[in-house]
C-alpha cells in the first residue's frame, strides 16, 4: 500500500469516527436534540454531558485500549492468535478484582485496580513462561494454552464467588456493558492512557522482541526486560477496562490482524491505525446494539462476539488464500 493510500485510509477512519460519534450521541431512550443543546436547555445539556458524552469517550478509549493490548501481545509472542482474551489476561483480572473485594469491599477502586493489575501481570508471566517451555509451538497451540489457563482461572473465580456469596458481582464482569456509564463512573479509563504513550516510545524494541529472544539479544536488546514492560502495559490497560466496563472479547484479536494486512508488522507504524480502528469497531457495535431492539439495547459483548466471530473467520480464510497464492 502506497503512502497516499495509507493516508487516505487513516483520514477515512477518522471521518467515520467523527460521524458515528455524532450518531452515538444522538441515540438514546431519553429525549435529546442538538437544537436543545444549542439553545442551552438544561435537560438536553445534562443528558449530553452526564450520560451521552461519557459513554462515547468510554467506548473510544476501551476500543483503542483493547486493540493496542492485543497488538502488543501478538508482537511480543509472535503469534497472531494471541490477545488479552485468548491469553487469559481478562480472567486473571477478574480474579484480582474478586480478591480485592474480599479484602477491602467494593469501595476502594484504587485497591481493586492495584490488586487486579498485580494478578493480571502474574497471570501473563505464567502464560509466557508456559508457552516458552512448550517444545511444539504451532500458531494454534499458544492461544490454546492461554484459553485453557484462563478457563481454570475463571472456574476458580466462580468457585470463590459462590463460596462467599458474591456471584452476582462476578457475573457483572463477564459481559462488557456501557449502559451504566455516566459521569463519575468511567474516569478510571484515563489512567491507562500513559501506557499507550509508553507503548509508542518503546514500539521499536517491542518489534525487535517479537523476532525471538536469540535475534533480539544478538541485536543488543534486553529481551526479558522488554517483554516484562510489554506485559505490564497489557495488564494495566486490560485491568482498567475490566474494572470499569467489563470483559469484551475479539477486539484485541481481530483489529491488530486487520491492520497488519495493510500496514505490516512494525508496531510503531500500526499503533495509531490499530487504536483508531478498534475505537471505530466498538463504536459501530455499540450503535448496532442500541438500535436493534430500540429503545432497549443488546449488551456490547453480544454484538462484538457475533460480528467479531464473523470477521475472524473471514480473516482466517483471507490469510489462507494469501498463503496459497504465495505458494
Amino acid at each position: 500500500m502506497t503512502d497516499f493510500a495509507k493516508t487516505k485510509t487513516k483520514a477515512i477512519t477518522i471521518v467515520l469516527i467523527i460521524v458515528l460519534s455524532l450518531i452515538s450521541l444522538s441515540i438514546g431512550a431519553k429525549s435529546f436534540t442538538w437544537i436543545g443543546v444549542l439553545k442551552g436547555e438544561a435537560n438536553h445539556l445534562q443528558t449530553l454531558f452526564i450520560s451521552r458524552l461519557p459513554r462515547l469517550l468510554s467506548i473510544l478509549i476501551t476500543g483503542a485500549g483493547l486493540s493496542i493490548s492485543g497488538l502488543l501481545m501478538q508482537t511480543i509472542t509472535g503469534n497472531k492468535f494471541v490477545s488479552p482474551t485468548t491469553a487469559g489476561t481478562m480472567d486473571w483480572s477478574r480474579l484480582g478484582v474478586l480478591i480485592a473485594i474480599l479484602l477491602a469491599g467494593e469501595q476502594s477502586k484504587l485497591l481493586r485496580i492495584l490488586v487486579a493489575f498485580i494478578i493480571a501481570f502474574l497471570g501473563n508471566l505464567i502464560f509466557i513462561s508456559i508457552t516458552q517451555r512448550v517444545p511444539y509451538k504451532s500458531a494454534v497451540m499458544v492461544p490454546l494454552i492461554g484459553l485453557m489457563l484462563g478457563s481454570v482461572v475463571s472456574s476458580l473465580t466462580t468457585f470463590i464467588s459462590y463460596r462467599y456469596n458474591i456471584i452476582q458481582n462476578v457475573s457483572s464482569w463477564l459481559q462488557g456493558n456501557f449502559s451504566l456509564v455516566i459521569k463519575g463512573r468511567y474516569e478510571l479509563l484515563y489512567i491507562g492512557m500513559p501506557m499507550v504513550v509508553i507503548a509508542y516510545l518503546f514500539a521499536g524494541r517491542f518489534t525487535i522482541a517479537g523476532m525471538g529472544e536469540s535475534i533480539a539479544t544478538n541485536l543488543g536488546l534486553d529481551y526479558k526486560k522488554t517483554v516484562l514492560l510489554g506485559l505490564l502495559i497489557v495488564s494495566f490497560l486490560t485491568t482498567t477496562i475490566v474494572i470499569t466496563i467489563g470483559s469484551i472479547a475479539f477486539v484485541g484479536l481481530i483489529i491488530p490482524n486487520i491492520v497488519s494486512l495493510y500496514k505490516g508488522d512494525n508496531l510503531r507504524n500500526c499503533l495509531f491505525d490499530t487504536a483508531a480502528l478498534g475505537a471505530l469497531f466498538l463504536l459501530v457495535c455499540d450503535i448496532v446494539g442500541r438500535l436493534v431492539i430500540y429503545p432497549y439495547e443488546v449488551s456490547i459483548s453480544v454484538v462484538v462476539s457475533v460480528l467479531g466471530s464473523i470477521i475472524f473467520l473471514l480473516l482466517i480464510f483471507a490469510r489462507k488464500g494469501k498463503a496459497f497464492k504465495n505458494a
